[in-house]
């Protein structure tokens, strides 16, 4: 994973008067207004949160009360499912409380998506390679750390050209699966590190040493809850909660790239690069959607429980507004870049989505310059 500096930060071009997005914000508060409509959470939303919570914390609860001493298959089962609340509970409560979207309270978005710390992860890690970098500068090489997967995946156009890529596009899947493994173990100190020496994690207002004591913490706190307690009181032994805690990660890294990989990384995407000056041909809001995707619009069960990712163009150019009301805005957005002669990408299921993010894995993997756009 590269460095972000200072000196790789790039300026979108100025959006000037009438544009797309000036136009696309004023019928968006429209929508809202006219409805009497609030952009954050409702009844549905609340609901939803219910749910994800308890697909995650009520198998555990089951798994450390020993209820399960004498069932394997049903203790793994539960691992199942505890990996599937990660994947609900990532992509709609703890991603849309980061965003400040769920809530206008910001104390309920602290909560909510304070979560991640105990999944395994750290928020405020979380806050700036999302929120920050990939949010900003999205599919720009050396900037976007969503794109970034070392020497092991080449998912940009503008990175190096390895032998061992030609084969990405059928190893990539289980490189997907240890995503989250990675991610609880020794990710967050990497980032943490990266984020100091760029300056970035004081976006967050702490320092280097506040942040490394609260991490430690937090990794602590997840050991002692999802390995120490279940070995103590489950009656499991520890090897089986070991390898049960291996297949959750599993279950939910590889989901999770299987949500947002395909609404970036396809062949529609631009992947458009700075200038000799560090600029960009386009505006902030145009480069956006030249670079993500919807996909399965009009698949219920996946705009569930995935939070409305698979409405990415829409959670890019509004990431405040809850997920919950996407749906309804993909409508204003077609209809607004359709008028400004904007492409706007849809594919029609999440099984398309996925095979189209697997063509450019291997377009990637065979070709050192590929045509894109």
């Amino acid at each position: 994973m590269s460095e972000v500096t200072k000196k790789q930060l790039v300026k979108f071009a100025p959006k000037g008067q009438d544009d797309f997005y000036t136009t696309l914000k004023a019928r968006v508060q429209e929508y809202f207004t006219s409805n009497n409509i609030s952009p954050y959470s409702n009844t549905a939303m609340y609901i939803k949160t219910a749910v994800m919570l308890s697909m995650y914390f009520v198998p555990y609860l089951i798994i450390v009360t020993g209820l399960t001493a004498s069932h394997l298959w049903l203790f793994y089962g539960l691992c199942l499912l505890m990996g599937a609340g990660i994947v609900g509970i990532g992509t709609s409560v703890m991603h849309d409380s980061n965003h400040g979207a769920y809530a206008h309270n910001k104390t309920v978005n602290t909560l909510l998506g304070g979560v991640l710390n105990l999944l395994g992860g750290y928020a405020r890690n979380w806050r700036i390679q999302h929120n920050i970098l990939h949010h900003t500068y999205t599919n720009i090489e050396g900037l976007d750390q969503d794109i970034e997967a070392g020497v092991l995946l080449r998912m940009s156009p503008a990175k190096p050209l390895l032998k061992h890529h030609k084969y990405q596009h059928i190893y990539a899947w289980f490189v997907y699966s240890l995503m989250n493994l990675y991610w609880v173990t020794a990710k967050d100190y990497i980032m943490l590190v990266r984020y100091r020496k760029s300056g970035l994690l004081a976006k967050e207002k702490i320092s280097f040493a506040r942040g490394i004591l609260e991490l430690t913490l937090l990794k602590v706190v997840y050991v002692l809850y999802m390995i120490v307690l279940p070995v103590l009181f489950s009656g499991i032994a520890w090897q089986h909660i070991v390898l049960g805690i291996v297949l959750m990660q599993f279950i939910a890294g590889f989901s999770l790239a299987c949500i947002f990989q395909p609404a970036h990384v396809i062949e529609t995407s631009d992947f458009a690069e700075p200038d000799d000056k560090r600029k960009m041909e386009n505006n902030w809001a145009v480069h956006q959607i030249l670079n993500t995707a919807d996909f399965a619009p009009n698949n219920k069960l996946v705009c569930w429980y995935i939070g409305g990712l698979n409405f990415q163009i829409e959670h890019h150019l509004f990431p405040h507004i809850c997920h919950i009301h996407y749906p309804r805005i993909a409508r204003i957005v077609a209809a607004v870049a359709a008028e400004h002669g904007i492409p706007y990408q849809v594919m029609p299921t999440f099984r398309s989505a996925l095979y189209a993010h697997g063509k450019m894995l291997k377009i990637l993997g065979s070709t050192e310059h590929p045509q894109l756009g």
